[in-house]
């Protein structure tokens, strides 16, 4: 079954919370397994012994070979006995940044979207514990987690769980409690899942769906007639994207170099640039294989000049912007990128405005300047966020565009970018080949806008970048 199809089947079906829809955490919403990248950081920090891993990794393997499977689990639980709850919450919090949001999977996102859409009860479902899968479901605005709960005394794990390890009939015992507890319909229910250990859990729902699933799984649920969802893996980074990634470094220089020479020849540095930083742009993107999707590109020209914000997950952003944009504009960033060395090339052709946001007086001062030049004609693209996003969910605005929009008295143009953050995640350097959504809204008049409505209006304005990004236009 394809993705696509499932939340069209899903928006075409039956509302309300007596329906729910029970997602596992590991294989199914998450690429991989998140206990690897606790394990793989405890080993980094010397805090499992060579002893303690072999164990686990031997105990993990006869699992898989028809062993207990649980026990890998229970093994690896009793190895935190003696560590702060604070400190794993921690964990949890810093691993998901740096190395699980980028595995959640775009198309289990949309499905849990879908449900969220027809105000069905979301469950995030699994053996792993709430150090793994509180930061996911908040995340995905998931409220209701089942997981398996370690025993703390006094702010110390003690190595033991509290009620069962949530592995095969379990969890499935956990979810038809659920269910009663809170009146849900598990006959018009649904159920995800990709793990062999799962199909009690899944024959559990009315509507079970097998994600890429084990042989075992696989067997059921073509025995059982379930629905078989494959899901794209992340993408992965080959030769082919690390010499894109080369090329586009060359494209991107090459252009700016061409602008700065015709600039100098007609001792014209404005038409220099107008024709630098396009090509530039274009250049990079042809030659990493990035190719843009616009939708509403008319709106770039409606209303010129004025503040576009854009949100912001990807270093491949400003380019995208640079290619949308074309002329006529510069850039806002905050103070610490100017010492990036990557924005060496750029400060010479767009002149930026850096921001301390540390010294209010220099902020001030730095958008009383930008404020001058954009009543003489550039446009400001600004990513409201203030720093890169670790998933697509858009962060808080922060207000300076806002203020600078009203002191000038231009609008604002909400520019939603989708996908750049696949191509070339936040922490990533290598750029993969692929095709970017950009959609460009309609110009947002702020003449009438006054100082007191701006927190609502920032959020109002956000919530424009959410819609959009749930709701795609076609």
């Amino acid at each position: 079954m394809n993705p696509d199809d499932l939340v069209a089947a899903i928006e075409a079906g039956p509302r309300g919370p007596h329906i729910a829809a029970f997602f596992d955490l590991d294989g199914t919403l998450v690429h991989g397994f998140t206990a690897t990248h606790i394990l793989r950081d405890q080993v980094r920090r010397r805090q499992v012994g060579a002893g303690d891993l072999a164990r686990l990794v031997l105990t993990a393997v006869d699992g898989t070979l028809g062993g207990d499977p649980t026990r890998a689990g229970d093994l690896g639980i009793s190895s935190l006995r003696g560590h702060l709850e604070d400190t794993m919450q921690e964990l949890g919090e810093r691993l998901f940044v740096q190395k699980i949001a980028g595995t959640i999977r775009p198309q289990a996102r949309a499905i849990v979207k879908a449900h969220q859409r027809m105000g069905h009860v979301v469950v995030l479902a699994s053996a792993a514990t709430r150090f793994q899968t509180g930061p996911v479901a908040r995340e995905l605005g998931i409220d209701d987690i089942l997981c398996t709960e370690l025993e703390v005394e006094d702010g110390v794990l003690t190595g033991r769980v509290l009620g069962k390890f949530l592995w095969g009939e379990p969890k499935a015992q956990a979810v038809r409690r659920f269910a009663r507890e809170h009146g849900v319909d598990l006959s018009r229910s649904y159920g995800y899942a990709n793990g062999d250990e799962d199909v009690p859990f899944l024959a559990s729902t009315g509507h079970p769906h097998a994600i890429g699933p084990g042989r075992a799984l696989r067997e059921a649920a073509e025995l059982q007639d379930w629905p078989v969802l494959d899901m794209h893996e992340p993408l992965r980074a080959g030769l082919r994207s690390a010499l894109g990634t080369l090329g586009a470094i060359g494209g991107l220089n090459a252009g700016l170099v061409t602008g700065a020479v015709l600039g100098a020849v007609r001792r014209d540095k404005r038409a220099g640039t107008n024709l630098g930083i396009p090509l530039a742009c274009d250049a990079a993107l042809a030659v990493a294989g990035v190719k843009l999707r616009i939708t509403g590109e008319e709106n770039v020209w409606k209303a010129r000049p004025a503040i576009f914000i854009g949100n912001h997950r990807s270093s491949l952003d400003p380019v995208i912007m640079g290619s949308v944009l074309r002329r006529d504009f510069t850039g806002v960033s905050k103070a610490e990128a100017k010492l990036d060395p990557r924005m060496l090339a750029a400060s010479l052709f767009l002149d930026p405005v850096f921001i301390d946001r540390s010294d209010a007086g220099q902020s001030h001062a730095a958008l009383a300047r930008l404020t001058d030049r954009i009543r003489l004609g550039t446009s400001i693209m600004i990513f409201p966020e203030g720093t890169r996003m670790p998933t697509p969910e858009p962060g808080a605005f922060k207000k300076g565009a806002f203020h600078m929009a009203m002191q000038a008295g231009v609008p604002i143009v909400p520019v939603v970018i989708r996908n750049a953050g696949e191509l070339l995640a936040p922490r990533a350097t290598v750029v993969r080949p692929g095709t970017v959504d950009v959609c460009v809204l309609e110009p947002i008049d702020t003449s009438d806008w006054i100082v007191e409505d701006l927190n609502t209006i920032v959020t109002e304005v956000r919530q424009l970048f959410v819609d959009t990004l749930e709701k795609w236009p076609s």
